[in-house]
């Protein structure tokens, strides 16, 4: 008898590109119970779809309260939909908060991701620390938290998701909490980074200039329940230069698809 042999079926173009650190989300819907007796549950995302390509950088806006956090959280893992689908590579999450230990030292923190998978604690440091380095934070290595300026910390919250070795990242607000004048410093140089070390990204703002100066594409989404009302291409080049005309336009397109979906 012969033996006749087939090649194996090639994957959906979806599923090609999460297995290579893309996410792919078809019509989610996401419902939370009521906080409080008496209260209505509250519907955070409703018939939300979304593609992200394997070393893109999508930048999510919206209004407070359109579901963002929850839909890093849906493509992290860390919740499930209620209705559509959700089909992602493995994905790290920084949180808003840098959520550093205060007692551990910032190669200690940042090494956190390395020792939770297994890795010696010496090797898992020095591996933290030589990032560290890389990350402008020679001599700060064994510093702690309070020690640390706001952008310094959020460097080192950013050194723990890389180390995490995750294909994707999901970044909520990393910079919502500093001034004006270090954000738009953190901003850069995780342009920086990000150019030097490209990974899939997802990040979620307020700052719609944030999103243009970090993003490929600017995804825009509704008021609660949170869809997107608009993608926006970001076709300039890095660095960016937050004043060039074009970007001041996207900008302006950006604003006026917000005020659309507030509506």
């Amino acid at each position: 008898m012969q033996t006749r042999m087939t090649a194996p079926p090639k994957a959906p173009p979806a599923a090609r590109a999460t297995a290579a650190g893309g996410a792919c989300l078809r019509n989610v819907a996401k419902t939370f119970g009521p906080p409080r007796r008496g209260m209505s549950p509250v519907t955070a995302l409703r018939d939300l779809s979304l593609d992200v390509a394997p070393g893109e950088i999508v930048a999510v806006v919206g209004p407070s309260g359109c579901g963002k956090t929850t839909l890093l959280e849906l493509v992290c893992g860390l919740t499930a939909p209620d209705a559509g689908t959700v089909d992602a590579s493995p994905a790290a999450l920084m949180a808003q908060r840098d959520l550093l230990l205060p007692w551990a030292s910032a190669a200690d923190n940042a090494a956190l991701a390395l020792r939770v998978a297994g890795v010696d604690r010496a090797e898992a440091r020095e591996r933290a620390a030589a990032l560290l380095r890389d990350f402008g934070l020679a001599g700060f290595e064994r510093a702690r938290p309070y020690e640390l300026s706001g952008g310094m910390r959020q460097r080192v919250a950013f050194a723990r998701t890389l180390l995490a070795g995750r294909p994707l990242l999901c970044l909520d607000e990393p910079f919502a909490a500093l001034d004006a004048i270090t954000r738009a410093e953190m901003q850069d140089w995780l342009a920086g980074t990000l150019a030097t070390d490209p990974r899939t990204v997802v990040i979620v703002t307020h700052d719609v200039e944030e999103a243009i100066v970090l993003g490929d594409r600017v995804v825009v989404l509704s008021a609660r329940p949170g869809r997107v009302v608009a993608t926006l291409a970001v076709g300039a080049p890095r660095p960016r230069n937050r004043t060039d005309p074009a970007l001041v336009e996207l900008r302006a397109r950006a604003l006026a698809a917000l005020a659309d979906g507030a509506r």
